[in-house]
C-alpha cells in the first residue's frame, strides 16, 4: 500500500519515496518482501502519489491502481484487483523484514485451526508502550486481553478466522508518520 498523501510526514517527496537508510522506503518494502516467501509483489497507487507509482513501474513491480479515497477504500480495491490471501504492507515500514513476512504467513497458515484449513487473516501488533518507549507515534491502538496494542500495518488478509500475532520488535513498531518517526527509523539503521 504506498498511495497515501503522509500529509503527517510533511515535506515535499511523496511518503513512500522518502528515503530511509539509503533508499525510499517503498523500495525497503520491496525488497523485504521479494525475499520472502510471498510469490507476487504488486503496489497498490493511488492519484495522492504519481510519482510513487512512476518509481514503483521503474522497478519493475505489478501496479494496482486503487481510488485514492483513504486507506479501507484503497485496500478494497487493491484485494478486489488481486484476490485473497495476500500479504498487505504499508510501504512505511521501512526496517521490515523478509523475516518479519514469513512470520506473518506462517501465523497465517497455522496448525490448522480453521475450520475449513484454510489460511487465516493475520493483523501483526506490537505493544503501545514499546512504540512510546521508542519515541514513535501510535496513532491506532486497541485493546486485547488487557494489554494495549497497536497494528504495524502488516497483515495477511483471507477468508478464515481473524488472528492476531503479537511481536516485540522494535524495526516493527517504526511506521514513518511524522517527522519524528523518519528520525528514528534512521537511527535504527542496520
Amino acid at each position: 500500500m504506498c498511495g497515501g498523501r503522509g500529509t503527517r510526514l510533511g515535506g515535499e517527496t511523496e511518503k513512500p519515496l522518502v528515503e530511509v537508510c539509503g533508499a525510499p522506503m517503498v523500495e525497503r518494502v520491496a525488497a523485504a518482501l521479494r525475499e520472502s516467501r510471498v510469490e507476487e509483489v504488486y503496489a497498490a497507487v493511488s492519484p495522492a502519489a504519481p510519482m510513487t507509482a512512476e518509481r514503483v513501474r521503474e522497478t519493475g513491480l505489478a501496479v494496482v491502481e486503487t481510488p485514492g479515497e483513504g486507506y479501507v477504500e484503497d485496500l478494497t480495491a487493491a484485494l478486489d484487483s488481486i484476490g485473497r490471501p495476500v500479504v498487505t504492507v504499508a510501504a512505511d515500514l521501512p526496517l521490515l523484514s523478509s523475516e518479519h513476512v514469513n512470520g506473518a504467513i506462517a501465523a497465517s497458515l497455522g496448525d490448522g485451526d480453521d475450520e475449513d484449513g484454510g489460511p487465516r487473516s493475520v493483523t501483526v501488533c506490537v505493544p503501545a508502550d514499546l512504540k512510546r518507549r521508542l519515541g514513535v507515534s501510535a496513532d491506532t491502538t486497541f485493546e486485547r486481553e488487557g494489554e494495549e496494542l497497536a497494528p504495524t500495518g502488516l497483515n495477511v488478509v483471507a477468508d478464515g478466522a481473524d488472528i492476531v500475532r503479537l511481536t516485540c520488535d522494535d524495526r516493527l513498531a517504526v511506521n514513518v508518520n511524522r517527522p519524528t518517526d523518519l528520525e528514528r527509523a534512521e537511527e535504527m539503521c542496520d
